[in-house]
């Protein structure tokens, strides 16, 4: 499907990508998910670039999940390039982490993050958040329209 909204997932966790991928599962959202497993990884993801070159970029995600401890490059770093690149600054992300550090929160926000989710520990709690964030980011939430270049 042309129009399917991709979801990115950027989650070094094998453990925590399943319990996401069961929790979309078990509220029908069938979107496609593509896993990132770390840092550079999403940004090839995004921009077309190293193990990505030649991906059409011009397909972006709906929303992007991004966990903020994750090798090579940490999300806090990810999320910086990607408000830097005129291509990816308006690109829904929503910080989806176990830290509960305030400071993560604050710089998630002061460097443009749409959302900042804490992972809730117990799995119908995390299916609920997911199930909540599916609905909002691919049904309701409008974004903006794509940008001639």
């Amino acid at each position: 499907m042309a129009n399917e909204k991709i979801i990115l997932l950027v989650e070094d966790n094998a453990d925590d990508e399943a319990l996401t991928r069961r929790a979309f599962k078990k509220h029908n959202i069938a979107n496609e998910v593509i896993v990132a497993r770390d840092g550079v990884e999403a940004l090839d993801y995004l921009l077309g670039t190293g193990a990505h070159a030649g991906r059409e970029v011009g397909v972006m995600p709906a929303v992007v999940l991004l966990d903020l401890k994750l090798p090579k490059l940490d999300g806090l770093d990810v999320l910086r390039r990607v408000r830097a690149d005129a291509r990816t600054k308006l690109l829904p992300v929503v910080i989806l982490t176990s830290s509960k550090e305030e400071k993560d929160l604050i710089e998630s926000y002061s460097l443009g993050a749409n959302s900042y989710i804490r992972k809730p520990v117990d799995f119908e709690q995390f299916s609920e958040a997911i199930r909540q964030l599916g609905l909002y980011w691919l049904v309701l939430n409008e974004t903006p329209p794509k940008s001639g270049g």
